[in-house]
């Protein structure tokens, strides 16, 4: 089970890294990007490992990504997107797209519309995930600055 972990370890740091590339984040944040990227799949896989549904799997792991992102933004003083867009990249379910397009191009409607609906509803988590984690730090900074005040 550690080698599927370190696998799986490798291939999202590799992954959202080289997506950093590609979106042309600073250099001296790839690292950083692809360790955002790595921690949340690694806790999609391995929540989806414990049998949890896999769009509560993806949702906590958007959090994750996002709550992640904001602390690197603050400590590198760059945009918070540079960590969330390349973060999410292990996330987004492509293959899932890819497959549904690939069974209504085969007259497979009802499986399309499973996988479709399924990629739908992950999406959907992704962007809840990041919508939410953005409402806890707000509420988290009007309760700090509220105490101080």
């Amino acid at each position: 089970m550690a080698i599927r972990y370190l696998e799986q370890l490798l291939a999202s740091f590799i992954g959202t890294a080289a997506f950093g590339v590609l979106f042309q984040v600073p250099r001296r944040t790839l690292v950083q990007c692809g360790l955002v990227g790595t921690a949340g799949w690694l806790l999609n896989f391995g929540l989806l490992g414990q049998s949890v549904d896999a769009a509560i799997a993806t949702w906590a792991s958007a959090f994750l990504v996002a709550l992640l992102a904001h602390g690197m933004a603050i400590r590198f003083k760059v945009p918070v997107t540079v960590f969330i867009v390349s973060g999410i990249i292990p996330l987004v379910p492509g293959g899932l797209a890819y497959d549904a397009m690939r069974k209504i191009v085969q007259n497979d409607y009802e499986a399309a519309v499973q996988l479709g609906a399924k990629a739908f509803m992950l999406s959907g988590a992704i962007a809840i995930g990041l919508v939410f984690s953005e409402v806890v730090l707000q509420i988290a900074k009007r309760a700090r600055h509220g105490s101080a005040a």
